[in-house]
Parts: structure tokens; sequence; C-alpha cells
């Protein structure tokens, strides 16, 4: 299934009575590979979870593709081609690997799984190991694995690389390269390191308190360094 394209128009959003997001419009066209960033405590997890359906939304719609998903639980907007690799990565720790990939196929068959262990080879290896027994690096590349096996036209990552190893970063991020460049998946990451979002990203979409206040390309960002500062907090955004 290709990439789809996903539309937020006007969307307010947050958890019972406190708003977070504030009139967020801004689409993601088919394979696009959007970075957003911003400040600790800005919505930017909450932007990808309001996607996934597992907030309050206040108002405006979102669109995946040709449907109107605005109404849709997390499991429906799941099954309408969404992905959703959250921050905690949500494995679960008594199942082994392998049985964790199973919950990914959505019904395709079980042959399915050697493009998880293509992937991820590591995860192969392991595959007998519970969930509780990996590493944060494998935990992650299971969670990321188990998305993808579902085949969604959007993926939504929200800080993959959290707390790992650079030569594990570096795995992740050319295995999310490799989704993006074949058209396979229209991809927004949420990350801490800059660089690496930059380096993955073709645009940038910075929150603040809430609301958008960059959208640019990932080049345009990084030759600007009073934006970096102002809007990211940091003076570098390294090599």
């Amino acid at each position: 299934m290709p990439a789809a394209r996903l539309d937020i128009k006007d969307l307010s959003a947050g958890y019972g009575p406190t708003r977070v997001l504030e009139n967020i419009n801004f689409c993601a066209e088919k394979g696009a590979r959007i970075a957003v960033l911003g400040r600790n405590g800005v919505g930017k997890t909450t932007l990808l979870a309001t996607i996934a359906g597992q907030t309050k939304r206040y108002q405006g719609t979102i669109r995946l593709g040709d449907a109107d998903v605005t109404q849709m639980d997390s499991t429906a907007r799941a099954l309408s081609g969404l992905g959703f690799v959250p921050q905690s990565r949500g494995i679960f720790p008594s199942l082994t690997v392998e049985e964790n990939l199973f919950v990914g196929l959505k019904g395709r068959p079980r042959s399915a799984l050697k493009e998880a262990y293509d992937m991820f080879p590591r995860l192969y290896e392991r595959r007998a190991n519970s969930g509780s027994n990996l590493s944060g690096g494998e935990q992650q590349m299971l969670s990321t694995a188990r998305a993808i096996l579902g085949r969604p036209t959007v993926l939504l990552l929200d800080e993959p690389l959290e707390g790992l190893a650079p030569v594990i970063c570096e795995e992740l991020m050319q295995a999310f390269s490799r989704l993006a460049s074949g058209g396979e998946m229209t991809i927004l990451m949420v990350e801490q390191r800059i660089r690496s979002a930059l380096d993955f990203a073709e645009r940038v979409i910075i929150l603040e308190r809430g609301r958008i206040v960059w959208d640019g390309t990932s080049d345009g960002l990084a030759s600007d360094r009073d934006t970096i500062d102002q809007l990211l907090g940091v003076t570098s955004i390294g090599h």
C-alpha cells in the first residue's frame, strides 16, 4: 500500500479540561518526511497522540488519505493505515519478540514476519526472548517493526532515538530512511536529536506552546541560527 496524505485542520486537543494544542494546521503530502521539533512540554507528543486518537479533541479534523478519521478511535485509525510508535514503545514485556510481532500482523500471514527480521536482524536472533529481556535499543526496534508489519500509510515516531547508543540510533535512522525513500510511508518524527531529525526530514514543523510557530525546509532551519536558538534553545545542532 503506498503512502497516504495526512491533512490536519484547525486542530485543538489535550487531556481532560487541559488544552495543549491550539489551531494546528498542516498537510503532509504522500511520502513526506517531516520532523516535529520544539522544546520540552510544547505539545509534540500530544500532537502525535492526537493524530493516533489517544487524546481529547476539542475541534478540528484529521484526514488520512481519502478517509476522515476524526471520529474514529485509535484501533480504527490503525486499521485505516495509521502506525504509531510511542515514546513508551508499548511492547508486551511478558511476550516473546515473535509474539509481539504477531500483534502487528493485522491478519497478514506469518511469513510476513520476515519483513521485520530483514529490517532488524537482531530481532530474529532474539525472537524467543521476552520483551523484558531486550535492551532499550532492541525494544525500540521491536516497537518499530511491529508498527511497520501493519503496512501503515502514515507512520508516527515519537522520540525513537531517546536514550539509545549512537550505533543503534544509526541503525534505526537507516531503517526509517529506507522506508521513506521507497515511497511506502509518510513519516512524522518527533525527535530531540536535532541533527538526526534534520538529516532525515525534508521539512520541519516547530511547536511552541501548542501552536505551530515555524514551518519550512530542513535546510532552511539548519542555516537559521537565530530560530534554532530562540525556538529550540540550542546554539548548535551538531554534526
